[in-house]
């Protein structure tokens, strides 16, 4: 990896000598157009001459760094989410408290729904409905936690069960945000984004999902220690590992495979991706198979539940079929054509995967005509995002997925704030929508919550826009105004395009047009 400098940063206890160039450190007050606007309320931006937190000063510098202070964020972040939630911790959901209070979470119910309270072993004697790992980790906190309450039948099983949740899942969190920072030495505030997150103080624990997240972030920063030798692809085999486990926790990270995959082909370094990608799918296999064979049915309770389940709230499907009555009115008897999708699920279902497979395809083939090789979180995003997009199920937790993606992939706050703001909307109308439900009194009218849907969509596709425009035009590219190529990019980061890419290119991209004779 190619280093940017910057001359005139003095070392500590250093004579009068010209000092060594150091890296530079991005400050988002200067070249980020949102934060150096509303930094005029506290002075406007850093001078030149202040005393950066990135400096040491003495000779063993200030403790709180900016990194420092980013895990601090986030921990604060988090605490705030377990006071958010507090309303709910002890089960007790009178009078439809869990909705009015907007604190509903999974991890408390599902450890009675899925018989945790009763010493039921997942899969063994239960079916879960989410992938083996999360049931593992379901089982590995829930099982002692029911164990303890059997001995002292006082405590509250389902609160206690909560909180170690939160404990760990908090942890994890946390060191998303340290693999954030490790990842961009140079631009540490990045890493506030996710820290700072209004979404993560609202869907911290609603679900497991902070569990694929922690595993999906280690992977990333073992690609980024890939080299090309054979020492240096032990990476790649601990890249493969990690999002494979992540896979069997959530489906989402072994998305990431096909970005590294179509980087790799583009830079000539394929071995390495069918490495990471091997590693993966043996580790996803080596994961499932202790359960898939003795317990196939239960097992197999997450894969009947996604094929079978219709649209569900929020998603692009639902928007449709709130349309359908309202643009082009169907005759009696006839239903338009979304909820005709959903009367036909196994339909619904190809439409779904076809539309995303489409857009994958499209992200490889932007990938490979782009002036510059994309960077791998920017492609990692665009597939996720698609993946959302064009899903049958957006549950509002899986605005998590994105977090660590679009730090890496777009860090500007303008655009990421106006999507958490679209995320707050949607969270407190799907609540009303819940609340309505439940009491057979709807909270507000229907339009309300299909229009936070519809931002929510709208603010996602739009980020995808600035992500695109930033592959297309390089030189917008926040990331490589402070790196010159890829800090994710392990074996790729500064590596030239393949041979065979680039005489390719020169035939077929950037052939001269001829002159049409007179």
């Amino acid at each position: 990896m190619s280093t940017q400098s910057t001359a005139g940063i003095d070392e500590p206890g250093s004579s009068g000598a010209t000092p060594e160039p150091g890296p530079v450190v991005d400050h988002p007050s200067r070249s980020d157009w949102f934060v150096q606007g509303t930094s005029g309320l506290i002075g406007g931006p850093l001078g030149d001459h202040a005393a950066a937190l990135e400096r040491p000063t003495g000779r063993e510098g200030r403790f709180w760094t900016a990194a420092r202070i980013v895990l601090a964020l986030v921990c604060l972040t988090l605490a705030l989410h377990w006071v958010q939630k507090s309303p709910c911790q002890d089960g007790a959901w009178q009078n439809n408290v869990q909705y009015t209070r907007m604190c509903y979470t999974d991890v408390l119910a599902l450890y009675y729904a899925e018989g945790l309270n009763e010493g039921k072993v997942p899969y063994a004697d239960h079916p879960v409905e989410y992938p083996v790992l999360t049931g593992y980790f379901m089982g590995a906190l829930g099982l002692p936690v029911h164990a303890v309450g059997t001995d002292n039948p006082g405590i509250n099983q389902g609160q206690w069960f909560y909180n170690l949740n939160a404990l760990v899942l908090g942890a994890l969190a946390v060191a998303t945000v340290a693999v954030i920072l490790n990842l961009r030495r140079r631009r540490p505030w990045d890493a506030a984004l996710f820290a700072l997150s209004p979404a993560l103080v609202l869907t911290a624990t609603v679900n497991w999902d902070l569990l694929a997240i922690g595993l999906a972030a280690f992977g990333l920063l073992a690609w980024s220690r890939t080299r090309d030798t054979v020492r240096g692809l032990l990476p790649a085999v601990s890249a493969g590992v990690l999002l494979g486990l992540g896979g069997a926790a959530k489906m989402w990270p072994l998305f990431l495979l096909g970005p590294i995959l179509i980087l790799t082909v583009r830079a000539g370094r394929l071995r390495a991706g069918l490495v990471t990608t091997a590693a993966a799918l043996v580790t996803l296999v080596a994961v499932n198979l202790p359960v898939a064979i003795p317990y196939r049915e239960n097992w197999g309770r997450f894969f009947d539940l996604n094929t079978t389940r219709p649209i569900d709230w929020g998603t692009l499907w639902y928007i449709g079929r709130y349309l359908d009555g309202r643009i082009s009115p169907s005759a009696p008897g006839e239903l338009g054509p979304f909820e005709w999708l959903n009367a036909n699920i196994s339909t619904l279902n190809w439409v779904s995967y076809l539309l995303f497979g489409l857009a994958c395809l499209g992200v490889a083939a932007l990938a490979l005509l782009a002036p510059r090789r994309p960077r791998l979180a920017q492609l990692a995003f665009l597939v996720v995002a698609a993946f959302l997009i064009f899903s049958k199920v957006w549950s509002q937790q899986f605005v998590l997925w994105l977090l660590p993606l679009a730090v890496l992939a777009r860090p500007r706050w303008g655009a990421f704030l106006a999507w958490q703001f679209a995320e707050v909307c949607y969270f407190a109308a799907f609540y009303g929508e819940l609340l309505g439900t439940a009491t057979s009194r709807p909270v507000f009218p229907e339009g309300v919550f299909v229009l936070a849907s519809s931002l929510r969509l709208i603010t996602v596709a739009v980020l995808c826009g600035f992500v695109i425009r930033d592959i297309l035009r390089p030189e917008q590219d926040a990331v490589r105004q402070t790196y010159d190529d890829d800090p994710d990019g392990g074996l790729l980061d500064g590596a030239p395009d393949a041979p065979w890419y680039q005489r390719w290119r020169s035939r077929a991209v950037e052939r001269p047009v001829e002159p049409v004779p007179a």
